[in-house]
């Protein structure tokens, strides 16, 4: 009689995907660390002089891909907001980021609406005048930094954070049926990763774009990322159990 010796087999543990809220945190400390750092006002001395910001009437930068690119973020929430509003789903194999349930695609656009309106609210709020307001690049303001909050610098104020880097950034939710989809429903992780790179590499350009021109210093920018990424995500997460009840 043949005895067969046991084979011993090791199952390799499951590769766990990073999920938003790393990123966000990811995001938090790479912002705190810029800001402890101190390095926006370097930034915009280097990249203006007294007499402004050489960059700041440049007509790509100020009217391609400032006032065009807010109004194709204009053009683009509306087409969401019809999209949301279609009465049954795109079932089309070749569109697979159309195919949301009804109540998915109703909840993106208000995630969108509240990431867009906490941005604004905090601008509205803040002293923080912007770099082309200061008396080092021709400006009557005076550099205080944005936790400063109630020292105002002698400025317009309600520069911070950065406005035109929400019409991209305010988006960010568009990711999360992929990433972060309810009910336990299986998605293709890569759509939602896409959605994620686009809109961070339009975020981040448009950024760039208020910084090079004066508008912005770079932790705006960063700001802004995280306000949208921190409502997107809180409110995905809070309407968990809404957004899961349907399939339509």
């Amino acid at each position: 009689m043949t005895v067969e010796s046991p084979v011993l087999k090791f199952k390799a543990p499951e590769r766990t995907a990073t999920g938003p809220a790393t990123w966000l945190l990811a995001a938090l400390a790479l912002t705190l660390l810029w800001d402890m750092a101190g390095f926006d006002l370097p930034v915009m001395q280097w990249l203006g002089t007294a007499q402004g910001f050489a960059l700041r009437d440049n007509w790509w930068l100020e009217q391609v891909l400032h006032n065009d690119l807010r109004l194709a973020s204009m053009a683009f929430y509306l087409l969401m907001v019809l999209w949301a509003l279609w009465p049954a789903r795109w079932n089309m194999a070749a569109f697979e980021w159309l195919q949301l349930p009804r109540r998915e695609r109703l909840g993106l656009v208000l995630l969108v609406a509240l990431s867009l309106l906490a941005v604004n609210l905090v601008k509205m709020q803040s002293q923080t005048s912007c770099p082309w307001d200061l008396q080092a690049f021709g400006g009557r303001a005076i550099y205080v930094s944005h936790w400063n909050l109630g020292q105002a610098d002698g400025g317009s104020g309600h520069c911070f954070p950065g406005g035109h880097a929400s019409s991209a950034f305010g988006f960010i939710a568009l990711c999360l049926p992929w990433l972060h989809p309810p009910g336990m429903r299986q998605r293709r992780r890569e759509v939602g990763l896409r959605w994620l790179g686009v809109i961070l590499l339009t975020g981040l350009v448009a950024g760039l774009v208020q910084t090079l021109r004066g508008a912005h210093y770079p932790s705006h920018t960063l700001w802004t990322l995280l306000i949208c990424g921190t409502v997107s995500l809180a409110g995905w997460r809070l309407s968990q159990p809404w957004l899961a009840r349907t399939a339509v």
